[in-house]
């Protein structure tokens, strides 16, 4: 506890490690701002690994953190706008053109699985590095549902959006994780393997579609 008591103690001397332990939005913002720079370089190196090997999958995939990213960016720029001045008509455009490239990204979503499950990719990793994958992404199921039980309360739209973002990201690792379980452990034949990476992979899609439509629609009745 004293050790966590002089982390804090240092952090809180400056003015940036102030609000990032007094505002629980600034440090949404923070993370958001940290996901959009890892998504874009993400994204970037994806589309050059296609352009190399001429390979549709690594051009989707980098298709996919591209969205996600310029998700992240309006988000951090609807921020800044947002606190210079407030525009109702702004925050409607705003969660519309959230909503459009969430289902925009549940269509690339789709066709990335689609390509895996024509082409047979998945990436199979040894014991110990399936299980740490798998609790890495565990723990980020377990960050979104406890930052949306804290921000239940809050009914921003720029909030609403992070979330709804990051539950996208989250279903997306669910998949990958799935595919690339299913073919380190061999516990299927390739049949079954298809029909549970298919069902999910359509599950998934479904989630991210659903979120983008329920964006516009819910800003719709508002408006």
């Amino acid at each position: 506890m004293k050790l966590k008591q002089k982390a804090v103690s240092l952090i809180s001397r400056t003015k940036t490690g102030k609000k990032m332990i007094s505002s629980q939005y600034y440090r949404i913002m923070v993370s958001a701002m940290a996901a959009f720079v890892f998504n874009l370089f993400y994204a970037l190196y994806h589309c050059v690994l296609g352009i190399i090997n001429y390979s549709l999958w690594f051009i989707s995939m980098g298709a996919f953190y591209g969205i996600l990213a310029m998700m992240r960016f309006s988000a951090v720029l609807f921020d800044r706008k947002h606190r210079k001045s407030f525009s109702n008509d702004m925050d409607v455009f705003v969660m519309k053109f959230s909503g459009v490239l969430l289902i925009v990204l549940g269509i690339v979503l789709a066709v990335v699985n689609y390509i895996s499950l024509s082409q047979d990719i998945a990436t199979k990793y040894e014991k110990i590095t399936m299980i740490t994958i798998a609790t890495y992404t565990f723990c980020k199921i377990v960050i979104a549902i406890v930052r949306a039980v804290k921000q239940r309360k809050h009914s921003s739209s720029l909030l609403r959006m992070i979330r709804n973002i990051n539950y996208a990201e989250v279903s997306a690792s669910i998949l990958t994780l799935q595919r690339s379980m299913l073919v380190s452990f061999d516990s299927m034949d390739k049949r079954q393997v298809r029909f549970m990476n298919a069902m999910t992979g359509a599950a998934v899609c479904l989630f991210v579609l659903v979120l983008g439509l329920s964006m516009i629609a819910k800003k719709k009745k508002g408006s």
